[in-house]
């Protein structure tokens, strides 16, 4: 086993394709599927499940890509010491689509002026899939609603977003679920934590939505909404941004709903010098509330 058999392997796990692997780490082919066969055979077992042209993680090869990332973060982390004081390498961020549209901005314009030596990459979703990727190494780190649940992560609170439900123009003001029991609404896919809040809202006043749509932006959302065609959740610093909110009636949630907390979040133990910069900067920055 060597590095670059591990760089097969990651990128491979990430694109799920012995070609686009190649392409990434520029081999050929033929010399991926190879190297990747000669670290099944030297580990014992198949890290990935062959189907077609596809390749997909075994169990085996999700456990072991924890490990892998692990061992090239450490590895990059050693070239940036010995080069110098300045962090480089890659740092692959995730974060909730609102976080990314609103908070993080001047933030990350900050890191990348600050820090031009470090490869970034940007991706977002709902929480429960940027907690995937940072558990599976597929991110350094992500921005996920709290409260932080997972053994396996360390993380710090850095946002407080105030939710409030959104509905159509003129629409009478709205304090209780059973006031709107059977509505329908919009939202992200059932693993979206604003989601899950959402549906809890209503179940604890004992009340039920009606169609859930399932949206892919709270752009999409808002226009649902002005159209008349149901209700929305979404954190009051994302629809104040977004052209359209004064088309629509919205209030905040009742006290013990109003409040969810943003976390940035990443593996335990795997702290790399550009997670190390990005917090620095977060902690510099006054946080809005």
């Amino acid at each position: 086993m060597d590095l670059t058999q591990l760089e097969m392997f990651n990128a491979v796990a990430q694109t799920g394709s012995i070609t686009q692997a190649a392409q990434r780490v520029h081999r050929v082919p033929s010399n991926l599927t190879t190297r990747i066969r000669q670290l099944e055979a030297d580990l014992g077992v198949d890290l990935f499940i062959r189907e077609n042209q596809r390749l997909r993680l075994s169990p085996a090869g999700h456990s072991f890509l924890r490990y892998s990332q692990q061992i090239l973060d450490l590895v990059e982390e050693a070239r940036s010491v010995v080069a110098g004081d300045e962090p480089q390498g890659l740092f692959s961020l995730g974060s909730l689509e609102s976080t990314a549209a609103v908070r993080i901005p001047p933030t990350l314009a900050d890191f990348n002026q600050r820090y031009p030596r470090i490869q970034f990459d940007l991706a977002t979703g709902p929480s429960g899939t940027m907690i995937d990727g940072v558990v599976e190494g597929r991110l350094s780190a992500a921005f996920v609603d709290g409260p932080l649940m997972h053994p396996g992560l360390e993380g710090i609170p850095v946002y407080r977003e105030e939710m409030m439900i959104v509905a159509p123009g003129g629409h009478a003001a709205i304090s209780d679920a059973t006031q709107v029991n059977g509505a329908s609404i919009y939202a992200f896919r059932p693993n979206c934590s604003y989601r899950r809040h959402f549906e809890s809202w209503f179940k604890a006043a004992g009340a039920t939505p009606g169609k859930i749509h399932e949206m892919e932006s709270y752009h999409g959302m808002l226009a649902c909404v002005v159209a008349g065609a149901g209700l929305a959740l979404m954190p009051r610093s994302m629809l104040e941004s977004m052209p359209g909110h004064h088309q629509v009636s919205a209030w905040p949630l009742a006290e013990e709903w109003r409040w969810l907390t943003t976390w940035l979040v990443w593996r335990r133990d795997a702290k790399s010098r550009p997670l190390e910069a990005f917090i620095a900067l977060l902690q510099e920055r006054p946080q809005t509330p």
